[in-house]
């Protein structure tokens, strides 16, 4: 649950800002509280507490961005094809992870959850402010896919493309690698660990 030390009241001034809700704290010891995307923030007197179990987008709220590159990676996992399926992303810049999580999506295809992740970690990093991303992935269709060098005959697959595309217009730089397995191991074991947390 990540812990935010920050002047409490600008943050609610940047919730507010957003559209998000603030209400009273629940003790005498919280400030306000306020949800969004799944998640709560409880402010003190010199700090905020998310609690949740999907805290990336409020913290990206809070946080903000000031520009800059981040680099994302994804993974998606699937216990059979289809079948129930994961996603992990991370996201990281010079300063070290930005973000990271896992999360079970539902049933699908291997590739349909590789689409999953990779929308994920984009949500987070243009939340987060970021104006470049370099997306890195060990699935070379899904990769291929989104830079135009692959087509693809699956609706499904293809109204994913689009949403990626869609989302990516949102920076001013982008680029999309393969990268090996081994490479990719963070954004893997979270999407491997969200099995276990549900």
């Amino acid at each position: 649950m990540p812990v935010l030390n920050c002047d409490v009241e600008q943050a609610r001034e940047q919730l507010e800002a957003a559209g998000v809700e603030v209400s009273a704290g629940n003790t005498d010891h919280e400030r306000w509280r306020a949800s969004y995307e799944g998640a709560t923030a409880v402010a003190y007197d010199d700090k905020i507490v998310i609690q949740g179990g999907d805290p990336g987008r409020l913290q990206a709220l809070l946080e903000g961005g000031d520009g800059g590159r981040a680099h994302v990676y994804f993974d998606g996992a699937c216990r059979g094809n289809p079948g129930e399926a994961a996603v992990g992303w991370v996201i990281v810049t010079d300063g070290g992870i930005v973000t990271e999580g896992g999360e079970r999506v539902g049933r699908m295809t291997n590739n349909a959850a590789e689409y999953e992740a990779l929308l994920k970690g984009l949500e987070l990093a243009a939340e987060y402010g970021f104006e470049e991303v370099e997306i890195r992935g060990d699935s070379e269709l899904i990769v291929k896919q989104v830079r135009g060098e692959y087509d693809t005959n699956d609706p499904d697959l293809r109204e994913y493309r689009v949403r990626v595309r869609e989302l990516l217009t949102e920076f001013s730089e982008w680029s999309v690698s393969h990268v090996p397995r081994d490479i990719n191991e963070r954004a893997d074991k979270l999407a491997n660990e969200a099995f276990e947390d549900g």
